[in-house]
């Protein structure tokens, strides 16, 4: 779409794994145990949630801590680092479906460095937006 500024190479490619992985999920040879619905189940809501917040934030997207523009619209309303929060569940939901029990020690290091990004942006933030960050704060969770 030219002109849409929100479509870029790097959100193709994040959506493209995205849908790999759960389609080799889906697609994955076996018994569709309780353990596999119940995963994606939770894999595949937190997934279009992950691709809404990266929407939603479109540009001011980057991999480094950076303050382009205060989101406060739509999931960061409610949530200010949903791709970090549902990337999280979306993880959680393969794995709950795949049954790698030793996988899920991903979990344990993905929380607390998504945590920590988390903390690193929050300073960005506020140095750039001061008290209009620091109100946006008070009315959303992590």
């Amino acid at each position: 779409m030219p002109g849409n500024e929100k479509i870029t190479p790097f959100f193709v490619f994040q959506f493209c794994v995205v849908l790999l992985v759960i389609s080799a999920v889906v697609l994955r040879p076996g018994e569709w145990s309780t353990a596999r619905w119940i995963g994606l189940g939770i894999a595949i809501p937190a997934a279009v949630l992950v691709f809404t917040g990266r929407w939603q934030l479109g540009r001011s997207f980057s991999v480094t801590p950076q303050a382009r523009a205060l989101v406060t619209h739509g999931v960061y309303s409610k949530i200010r680092n949903p791709i970090y929060v549902f990337s999280a569940m979306m993880l959680l939901g393969i794995l709950i479906a795949l049954q790698y029990r030793y996988a899920f020690l991903l979990l344990a290091v993905l929380i607390p460095v998504q945590t920590i990004r988390a903390y690193q942006e929050t300073k960005v933030l506020e140095a750039r937006f001061g008290d209009e960050y620091r109100e946006y704060r008070k009315g959303t969770w992590f």
